[in-house]
């Protein structure tokens, strides 16, 4: 696979054979402008840049190893370092607003908006927004537009967080909709991870296979960690890692009152390397030592 990265608004403009940008570290791109003819096929680029998009694609559209349909348009969020490889055939309509890492890390405001966790979701996980919701996010674009388009002066940063905050606040909004509209989907992903976050810990022993993270679960339900986690705290209130920490916790109690074992041991069995990790992890969630549990079990 041949690789084309792309680390600045510059090189993104030039990639994208489009006009030169008019700030620096944040650009508004017209994907219907976009050149696409100059593209061999089979190249993919690696984005540097955050990336809010709205696109309508004729054809497919490949990231990672997922190819994606855009037909119907879909509102995305991607961090930087991803991988796309897009068709160069393709017909895309649509626009994307992209920012280089500096322009958020130099404020702690703009910082604290790249903790969104949908910048963490994979593209099938984007946000499908309705009418309404789109002329909210593109008034926010507008006004962003604008101030790129003025004279830089001393509150061009400021007016430009500002907007990108309100946008990513009414994403944030809108993504919640999401969950609360598709509850049969969602409720059949809770069930699934419950049957799966059982399952591991039905072996009697995580000695080889050790504690199970995150991503082993995401991976198994082809979700992102990010949106796995969200779509738990939405149904149950509780992220992802919470649950795994409970159903370990549990599965050291039944250890800890129907076995000899020693803590070490138990520690051990339960995936730990370390027994003073499961004991401040065990005391953390049950507020006793496993020693104190035991004595009064």
């Amino acid at each position: 696979m041949e690789y084309s990265d792309v680390r600045s608004i510059a090189d993104l403009h030039d990639f994208f054979r489009y006009s030169k940008p008019l700030h620096p570290l944040i650009s508004i791109v017209d994907m219907g402008q976009v050149d696409r003819t100059h593209r061999k096929p089979n190249v993919a680029y690696r984005l540097y840049l955050y990336a809010i998009t709205l696109k309508k694609v004729d054809g497919n559209f490949r990231y990672g190893r997922t190819d994606i349909d855009f037909a119907e348009g879909t509102l995305l969020f991607t961090a930087p370092n991803q991988v796309l490889l897009p068709d160069p055939a393709n017909q895309v309509k649509g626009w994307g607003l992209f920012i280089h890492p500096d322009f958020f890390h130099v404020t702690v405001k703009g910082h604290s908006l790249t903790q969104y966790s949908f910048f963490g979701y994979d593209f099938n996980e984007g946000l499908h927004v309705s009418d309404a919701e789109k002329t909210v996010i593109e008034n926010c674009l507008q006004n962003i537009n604008k101030e790129i388009g003025n004279t830089l002066d001393a509150h061009s940063h400021h007016l430009i967080l500002a907007n990108l905050e309100l946008m990513l606040s009414y994403a944030s909004r809108f993504y919640d909709r999401q969950f609360l509209t598709r509850v049969k989907p969602a409720n059949d992903l809770v069930e699934r991870f419950d049957r799966l976050l059982s399952d591991y810990f039905k072996m009697e022993s995580l000695l080889e296979t050790g504690l199970p993270d995150v991503g082993y679960f995401a991976e198994r339900l082809n979700l992102s960690a990010n949106y796995l986690s969200d779509l738990l705290v939405k149904y149950t209130g509780q992220s992802t890692q919470t649950h795994i920490h409970l159903k370990l916790i549990d599965k050291a109690k039944s250890l800890l009152w129907s076995t000899d074992h020693s803590i070490s041991e138990i520690a051990f069995n339960l995936g730990f390397e370390h027994p003073s990790h499961f004991t401040k992890l065990f005391k953390n969630k049950t507020g006793q030592s496993p020693k104190a549990y035991r004595a009064l079990n």
